[in-house]
């Protein structure tokens, strides 16, 4: 029996329930624009480039269904993911504890449970004033699974460039295999230097 060819793309996917950001986080990261109106995502597969540690990837970005009519094309997507960006709105608590079951289903469909690369994003964080998450409680959650946390706002742009680096890095940490065999190339190391030094960004890393 022939073994099928391995895919060359990092599988990021980008998860929550429904309405917590997940399809304006992925445009504002590929596209730097926030979306107006609210389109339910059936599931929508994206491809780009990202450069981390002296490398460009080909990765796919896969925004995945928050419906629950939709939840056989979510969970066929959490099964082959690679990385998973994974998005709770500050303002809702419900999307907070949909966040934690998602986190039990993924464990469930990895061999092993304690090496999966994720980064957990508060989202709108333009909507402070409306919050119903305390950052305490996500924090103390974050630090039992090894996961790091952030606050974004897919609205105003905060730290969502910064959310999907921080997977890569998680990518590097945990399975770093995934990073050699995913045919990165190389890059001028004084190119990605001149990048990070010339950058002013908010300190986005909460835990």
């Amino acid at each position: 029996m022939a073994t099928p060819y391995p895919n060359p793309r990092l599988c990021v996917c980008v998860v929550g329930s429904g309405g917590v950001g997940k399809s304006s986080m992925t445009i504002r990261f590929l596209e730097d624009r926030f979306p107006e109106y609210y389109d339910p995502t059936v599931e929508e597969k994206y491809v780009t480039e990202i450069s981390h540690s002296g490398k460009v990837f080909d990765i796919e970005i896969i925004d995945t269904a928050g419906q629950e009519e939709f939840f056989k094309y979510r969970d066929s997507s959490l099964a082959e993911g690679d990385a998973y960006l994974a998005l709770y709105s500050i303002n809702s608590l419900s999307s907070w504890l949909e966040l934690k079951e998602l986190r039990k289903k993924i464990e469930q469909e990895k061999e092993h449970p304690d090496e999966i690369p994720m980064v957990v994003c508060g989202n709108k964080k333009d909507l402070d004033e409306y919050r119903e998450v305390p950052v305490d409680e996500v924090i103390e959650y974050c630090s039992k699974i090894g996961s790091p946390f952030m606050e974004t706002s897919a609205k105003t742009g905060l730290c969502v460039r910064d959310s999907f680096h921080a997977v890569m890095e998680q990518v590097k940490l945990l399975t770093p295999h995934l990073l050699r065999n995913k045919y990165g190339t190389e890059v001028a190391e004084t190119k990605v230097s001149q990048t990070r030094s010339g950058r002013t960004k908010p300190d986005c890393s909460i835990s």
